[in-house]
């Protein structure tokens, strides 16, 4: 199973074309738009999220609420297409004529991909580069891996994602009685926080960097429940699944590090502290007592709860600029400002979790049968089944 993602930030839409999805699945747009959603909420966003109420259309792969097998296609719109038309719009300009001129970007801004990426393909308009490789790329990420989290919950896996920090401030009391509570609390916290007291601290260190002019960043969790024991691989380095997973979250904008279960913690422990003892029983077969590696051995799911967090840089675009070099002039400069959030994190949870429900949903259909959604759902009961008997 794979897709790929296409358009602009400022461009008329996204596009996303999913393949691999098994026949018959059940899904309708109000699966993805729901998700899409959550996506722009969170204290501390900026005013695009003001103005683009995200919506996909399906325009193939689905009919009459099912699935075909044949590739999904998502469109998302852009709203704020209308205002730039003529910045982005896909006809020449005349060579050296006013509009050329005036809409060139040659200042690059730190933290961004403008300047390495202007080098790689030759672009002498930056706004080539910061287009593309603007978080609003996001978007259909996130609408692929509804769709990954709508076949999940068909075979009843369930992905959460929440936000353990933000600039510095840890949430502490991460007690829960069940997935499901986690996932209405944090859907009802502005910063997706399950500890209140910790949230209203979040909140207003959020307000205190907008008043700076500055940004900061955090750390977000997702948790899945329900998965399966061996999915994934220990025989190819490049097919275990906590690899796929890792580098999935690595990829999200402005992501810069990635852990699972104890993560780095596990460096200041001995062994005795950090790998989970096995026990079986009747009723759960195989299980471990403990939960520190976060669901995964040798590349492979155990059973367990999947634990895996992120941690998010504070966004480069900031209102009181740092300093830069033109590319033209080479002069310096105070980098330009482009529209932004002082704090996406809240945001970015949501993102960890659609990119983590993707590669999950992708290890599943790359190891079972999954040419017909009926018959994915018996081979994963089956596997169930068979890892409690073994």
């Amino acid at each position: 199973m794979r897709y790929l993602t296409s358009g602009e930030s400022h461009g008329p839409q996204l596009t996303t074309i999913i393949e691999g999805l098994p026949a018959g699945m059940p899904l309708e747009a109000e699966d993805i738009n729901e998700n899409l959603a959550r996506r722009q909420k969170g204290y501390g966003r900026g005013r695009r999220m003001q103005i683009e109420k995200d919506r996909a259309s399906i325009v193939g792969g689905v009919r009459h609420g099912y699935t075909l097998g044949s590739p999904l296609g998502l469109v998302v719109e852009n709203k704020d297409w209308t205002h730039w038309t003529k910045v982005m719009g896909i006809e020449p300009l005349l060579e050296g004529g006013e509009e050329e001129v005036k809409r060139k970007i040659s200042r690059p801004r730190p933290g961004h991909a403008d300047l390495v990426g202007g080098m790689k393909y030759g672009h002498r308009d930056l706004r080539n580069v910061l287009e593309r490789s603007s978080a609003r790329e996001t978007t259909v990420r996130v609408a692929a891996g509804a769709v990954a989290k709508k076949l999940l919950k068909l075979l009843d896996i369930e992905v959460v994602g929440h936000v353990l920090e933000i600039g510095g401030i840890k949430a502490e009391k991460l007690h829960y009685d069940s997935i499901n509570e986690l996932r209405e609390i944090t859907e009802e916290s502005p910063v997706r926080c399950l500890d209140e007291e910790a949230a209203g601290k979040m909140m207003n260190l959020i307000d205190e960097a907008k008043q700076n002019g500055d940004s900061i960043g955090g750390v977000v969790e997702v948790i899945v429940e329900g998965m399966p024991a061996g999915v994934g691989s220990y025989v190819h380095y490049d097919r275990k699944l906590d690899a796929k997973i890792a580098m999935a979250v690595m990829s999200i904008n402005a992501f810069k590090g990635v852990e699972f279960g104890l993560g780095f913690e596990m460096a200041r422990k001995p062994g005795s502290e950090v790998h989970d003892e096995i026990a079986w029983s009747e009723e759960l077969g195989y299980y471990r007592k403990t939960n520190r590696l976060g669901g995964f051995e040798g590349g492979m799911t155990t059973g367990m709860p999947i634990r895996v967090k992120g941690v998010m840089k504070p966004i480069p675009t900031l209102y009181k600029p740092l300093q830069s070099v033109d590319i033209e002039t080479k002069e310096p400069f105070k980098a330009s400002i482009e529209r932004s959030d002082s704090c996406a994190v809240p945001a970015a949870s949501v993102v960890a979790e659609a990119v983590v429900a993707w590669e999950l949903a992708a290890g599943i259909v790359e190891q079972f049968n999954s040419d017909q959604f009926e018959k994915l759902r018996q081979d994963i009961n089956r596997q169930r089944q068979d890892s409690k008997e073994y």
